[in-house]
């Protein structure tokens, strides 16, 4: 990524320059669309998603004042713009119930997930990912693979650091139970043939 900083590209837009957004766009877009099909969870509705956040972030780009880092700002657009099309599409979330967590399953799930290869452990926690309501997901792939802390989510989902802290600790132990739902016939596997 180039050290010109996203201000700068902004403010060439701004003054006319609307080739700059193609910059801001090829910084950005991987990013959109991993977001847009966590949420959405359907490749064409997230390159939709994708493509209709970045007409918004270019028609209110005047209006981003700075508050806030660029990169949280646009994440809030694509967050609201997939909230926006899945009421559209009225989509049921897979709600699971988290009665039977316990506190060591996380420390078992990372024990688990250390004796995965690395790839197959990325491939395992995002399809455990996809299994979560759209939020859950958006907000875990935020806190763990784009680095965002509580406070940028908080702006991002329109919640407060405190709710963002709480529903990541949600999002966490219900993503534990499918890991370990999903991990133990294979850790069972493992270990039969090793005997």
């Amino acid at each position: 990524m180039s050290t010109i900083s996203d201000q700068h590209y902004i403010d060439k837009i701004l003054q006319g320059d609307t080739n700059s957004f193609a910059v801001l766009v090829d910084r950005y877009k991987d990013m959109i669309f991993t977001l847009s099909l966590k949420m959405v969870k359907n490749r064409e509705e997230a390159e939709e998603v994708s493509q209709d956040t970045f007409i918004k972030i270019y028609n209110s780009l005047p209006k981003f004042k700075g508050d806030s880092k660029f990169s949280t700002w646009i994440y809030k657009i694509a967050y609201n713009t997939c909230l926006d099309r899945l009421k559209k599409n009225k989509k049921e979330d897979l709600n699971i119930s988290i009665d039977e967590f316990s506190a060591h399953l996380i420390k078992t799930m990372d024990n688990a997930l250390s004796a995965l290869e690395d790839k197959e452990r990325k491939q395992t926690i995002q399809k455990c990912l996809n299994l979560l309501p759209s939020d859950e997901n958006f907000l875990l792939t935020l806190f763990y693979f784009e680095d965002q802390n509580l406070e940028e989510i908080g702006k991002i989902m329109n919640i407060s650091a405190n709710n963002a802290k709480v529903k990541l600790f949600r999002s966490r132990q219900k993503l534990a139970l499918i890991l370990r739902k999903q991990l133990e016939p294979e850790i069972i596997e493992c270990y039969e043939r090793e005997r």
